[in-house]
């Protein structure tokens, strides 16, 4: 089974679509959060994530959009009810049992408070497969937030941050990930116009 990882789309549908197409054949989708940008919504993102049934969490640009602040942005009359009370309904942390696999799926971290950015070169990452640190015991942890893709197994956990799908940031470019769960690998797909780069995890 091939489950192709996405997060921080920021609104970008053009990035969204070519991700999945760089991404090839799939079996089932996750979305990370960030799937929105800001006070900024987007009907055709939200419309590509239903209609691939991806299981989606809230970011914390989806947390400002529906707080108290974004009131003014979601009274839209060119925004779609439905997508809007979709989203608007999605946790904030998914745990999915697929082919034997246990998935835990965050958008920064498993711990409270929640927000803090974990990049691939901090000690902090170590955490994740931890739960005595925080962490949760998984086959996969996903999470987002850094636009920083990584794959690292800590311990018996592979800990995968797909980069972002939609904003290019700190030198990193578009990127999203696909988990192999017979074989436990991950790989993380960069995808630009021109070039396909995949590097992989060994199980």
């Amino acid at each position: 089974m091939r489950i192709g990882v996405v997060s921080d789309i920021h609104c970008n549908a053009t990035g969204l679509r070519a991700a999945l197409a760089a991404m090839g054949a799939i079996d089932q989708l996750i979305c990370a959060g960030d799937s929105i940008h800001e006070y900024r919504f987007s009907n055709e993102v939200v419309a590509i994530l239903r209609d691939c049934a991806a299981h989606t969490i809230l970011g914390n640009h989806e947390e400002g959009f529906y707080g108290p602040h974004g009131m003014r942005a979601r009274d839209q009359e060119w925004i779609d009810p439905d997508h809007l009370d979709w989203l608007a309904t999605r946790p904030h942390q998914i745990e999915l049992e697929l082919a034997g696999r246990r998935i835990v799926i965050v958008h920064s971290t498993p711990w409270s408070p929640r927000g803090q950015y974990v990049y691939p070169h901090s000690p902090e990452l170590a955490r994740f497969g931890d739960p005595s640190a925080g962490g949760i015991e998984a086959d996969y942890l996903i999470y987002g937030h850094t636009h920083a893709p990584v794959a690292r197994r800590i311990g018996s956990t592979l800990v995968v941050n797909p980069g972002s799908a939609g904003q290019a940031r700190d030198g990193n470019g578009l990127s999203c990930a696909v988990l192999e769960l017979e074989s436990g690998e991950a790989s993380i797909v960069e995808y630009s116009q021109d070039t396909l780069i995949q590097t992989k995890v060994p199980a």
